[in-house]
């Protein structure tokens, strides 16, 4: 025994030294609309092996936050290391480079820095917002194949109609498409069901694909590598093949049910009526209905951890471990009818927190498990400093590479979360203990007990024997805003 963990102990000092004396690879993987709806962040009902095995060789952090829980926002704001008050970015049709001219985006550092650079999927929230040849090396954005119940009905409707490649016959088409299937449907009603596809017909299953012949064809060359795989799912619509959906018979799904005056306390700015779009009814439950939409997220999940075993297999295969930095990580939270909630773009748990798994060669303790307080834009300083970089030095994130190496330790003081109502911001500040918020002009608040109400459930602004901490979390809040507020200033000097 003492022998092995001598060996132990020389193979680690040994990975460590290898990583100093020469740049580590990087595999970013981003998940879009993903909540904590994994093993690894403690969701006992979920089938993810794969991410299991990567959390068993690095560390699981517990309590990672987002700084805006809407895709183009968040993925501007982690890509810079900058809040989005300081980004500009506050809804998805903002480019940063419109807001912020040149401000360095995460790929773009890394390539200026030796890496070869490649990107597949959404990393960026739309095409338009990729950074292009300035960020990366090669990238590529996939489309599912046509389902094959959809090719059956277009053959059909082509006969009566003709070709839908021809103008309005296409705009028929795609007015017709939506309405004939559950999996068909757009984003107002979102859509979910068996794709009736095989993993490699969809555009995640191209994605892991093209990563895995980058690495089998050493496409970058001498260089190290940086490589963000960009998951579309599980966001809507909840497609995958029939083999995941098979995981999760709908009667045996568990879910807790939130109490019917649940928004007896809380202020109406906090919520968001995406509900109506998925078909529900605010402090209704249609048990059906979520057990519908509940199966096929799960089964998005669960696809999307398939995906994600190729990418880790072939690193391995490759000899590429111990050279290799993963992260795995998501944009956002994502309601799946907690609080009557559905979607995104509140200040809630479900909404805020991200999944966050980290493997260092070297550095992360296997199978350690972290409850310190992080932020996404925390990744751009982190993977800096992991990789012997200067981050740039007006990047308002801080890095979390002590917390690699000491799980055990606190974090960060407090997570900030902003998310917009109008013209408005509504602000959150979350510290080990408590939640506090706050709704525009109107200030309207929220204090919840993360400790005694993990659910937050219970309101306790107007509490009078909470009236001190609340004033607390009133004057860190406000500490919180001025600084994410200052890189705004900052960029117009």
């Amino acid at each position: 025994m003492n022998l092995h963990r001598r060996l132990s102990a020389f193979l680690c000092v040994f990975a460590a030294a290898s990583l100093a004396n020469a740049k580590p690879n990087v595999l970013l993987i981003v998940c879009d609309d993903l909540n904590t709806h994994v093993s690894t962040s403690g969701y006992p009902h979920i089938k993810t092996p794969h991410l299991d095995r990567l959390a068993k060789a690095g560390v699981i952090f517990k309590r990672a936050y987002c700084q805006y829980p809407v895709c183009g926002p968040s993925r501007a704001s982690f890509l810079s290391g900058l809040y989005p008050e300081a980004t500009g970015v506050l809804n998805n049709k903002v480019d940063i480079r419109e807001t912020r001219p040149g401000t360095t985006s995460l790929p773009q550092f890394m390539k200026e820095n030796g890496y070869w650079t490649g990107g597949v999927g959404k990393i960026f929230h739309t095409a338009r917002h990729e950074p292009g040849e300035l960020g990366w090396h090669e990238y590529h954005r996939f489309e599912n194949d046509e389902f094959p119940f959809v090719t059956e009905a277009r053959k059909k409707f082509e006969k009566k109609n003709g070709s839908v490649e021809r103008g309005k016959t296409r705009r028929r088409w795609k007015e017709t498409v939506q309405g004939l299937f559950p999996q068909t449907r757009g984003q107002q009603q979102p859509g979910y069901g068996p794709s009736g596809l095989k993993d490699a017909q969809h555009r995640d299953g191209r994605n892991a694909r093209k990563v895995v012949e980058w690495l089998d064809k050493k496409s970058y060359g001498d260089k190290p590598f940086f490589i963000t795989v960009g998951i579309h799912k599980p966001h809507v619509p909840f497609i995958a093949p029939q083999n995941y959906f098979d995981l999760y018979p709908r009667q045996k799904l568990q879910f807790e049910l939130s109490p019917t005056n649940d928004w007896g306390d809380i202020p109406r700015l906090a919520m968001v009526k995406r509900f109506d779009g998925f078909g529900f009814e605010l402090g209704k439950e249609n048990d059906a209905l979520r057990r519908e939409y509940t199966q096929a997220y799960h089964a998005c999940v669960s696809f999307v951890d398939a995906q994600i075993g190729l990418i880790l297999d072939k690193v391995k295969a490759q000899k590429l471990w111990d050279d290799t930095i993963v992260i795995f990580t998501s944009d956002h939270g994502y309601h799946l009818g907690e609080h009557f909630m559905w979607g995104k773009v509140t200040l809630f748990e479900e909404c805020a927190r991200v999944p966050l798994v980290v493997r260092v060669p070297g550095v992360s303790p296997a199978g350690a498990t972290s409850n310190g307080l992080v932020e996404t834009i925390d990744l751009f300083p982190t993977l800096a400093e992991l990789c012997g970089l200067d981050a740039p030095a007006h990047l308002q994130g801080q890095s979390y590479a002590s917390l690699i190496r000491k799980p055990d330790a606190p974090g960060r003081p407090s997570a900030y979360t902003v998310v917009s109502r109008g013209a408005q911001l509504g602000r959150s500040i979350r510290t080990q203990r408590w939640r506090y918020a706050e709704w525009g002009e109107t200030k309207a608040a929220e204090l919840y007990d993360l400790k005694k109400d993990p659910r937050e459930y219970t309101n306790l602004a107007k509490s009078p024997q909470h009236r001190e901490i609340v004033g607390e979390m009133k004057t860190r809040l406000a500490k919180r805003q001025n600084q994410a507020k200052a890189g705004r200033r900052a960029a117009r000097k």
